[in-house]
C-alpha cells in the first residue's frame, strides 16, 4: 500500500490536479473521479486533492474551465447528433472526424469556441466586477452617511454634557445658599430665644404709695 504523503503541495502537484480536472470536466466525468486519478498519480487522498482545488487552484484556472465546459458542451452535441449523420456508416468514425465535420458545416474552430468561451468568461467577469463595485460604492456610502451620524451624535452628546455640567453647578451654587440660608435663620432664631429669656430673667421694679421703689417677683 502506497504511504499517504503530508508534504506541502508541489508546483508539479497543482498542475497534474489542473490537467486531469480540466480532463474529466471536458469529458463530462466528475470532479471526485479526477480527484481520485490524481490521489493514486500523485499519493495523496482524494480528499485532500479535492480540498487543495476548491481552495487554491480552482481560483487560477477559471477560463480554462469555462472552456472545458463549453468543449463538453460540444462532445456532448456530436454524441447527439451522430446518430442523425449517416447511420451505422457515421457511427464507425472517430470523435475527431465528426469534429471536422461539424466545424466545416457550421465554420467553427477549436480556436474560435476557445476565444468565446474566453470572451464570455471575461464578459461574466466584467459584469461581476461592475457589481462589486457597485456595491462597494453603496458601502462606501453608508459608511459615509453612519460617520456623519456618528460626528452629529458626539456633538449632542458635547452639548448636552455642557448643559449638564452648568445644571451641576447652578445646583450646587443654590444648594450652598439654601445651607447658608438656614445656618441664618437657625442663628435667628437661637438668638431670639436668648433675648426672650433675657427679658424674663430682667427684675421689674414698681413705686409704692410712699414714693419707694418695690421689686416685682
Amino acid at each position: 500500500m502506497t504511504a499517504v504523503r503530508q508534504d506541502a503541495w508541489s508546483a508539479e502537484d497543482d498542475l497534474i490536479l489542473a490537467e486531469v480536472t480540466l480532463r474529466h470536466i471536458r469529458e463530462g466525468s466528475t470532479q471526485l473521479t479526477a480527484f481520485e486519478e490524481v490521489g493514486e498519480k500523485i499519493a495523496r487522498t482524494p480528499a485532500a486533492c479535492g480540498f487543495r482545488w476548491n481552495s487554491c487552484v480552482r481560483k487560477k484556472y477559471e477560463a480554462a474551465i469555462q472552456i472545458a465546459k463549453a468543449q463538453r458542451q460540444k462532445r456532448n452535441y456530436l454524441k447527439k447528433q451522430s446518430p442523425l449523420m449517416g447511420g451505422s456508416s457515421m457511427a464507425s468514425l472517430t470523435s475527431i472526424d465528426l469534429e471536422e465535420g461539424l466545424y466545416k458545416s457550421e465554420g467553427v474552430t477549436e480556436e474560435t469556441l476557445s476565444i468565446d468561451a474566453v470572451i464570455r468568461f471575461l464578459r461574466q467577469w466584467k459584469n461581476t466586477v461592475q457589481e462589486s463595485s457597485r456595491h462597494m460604492r453603496s458601502l462606501e456610502k453608508k459608511i459615509r452617511d453612519k460617520e456623519e451620524e456618528n460626528a452629529a451624535l458626539r456633538e449632542e452628546n458635547r452639548r448636552l454634557s455642557l448643559q449638564v455640567n452648568e445644571v451641576q453647578t447652578d445646583y450646587r451654587v443654590v444648594n450652598d445658599d439654601y445651607k447658608a440660608l438656614i445656618q441664618i435663620m437657625d442663628r435667628a432664631r437661637r438668638l431670639a430665644f436668648l433675648n426672650e429669656e433675657d427679658e424674663e430673667s430682667k427684675s421689674r421694679f414698681k413705686m409704692d404709695a410712699n414714693g419707694n421703689l418695690e421689686r416685682i417677683e
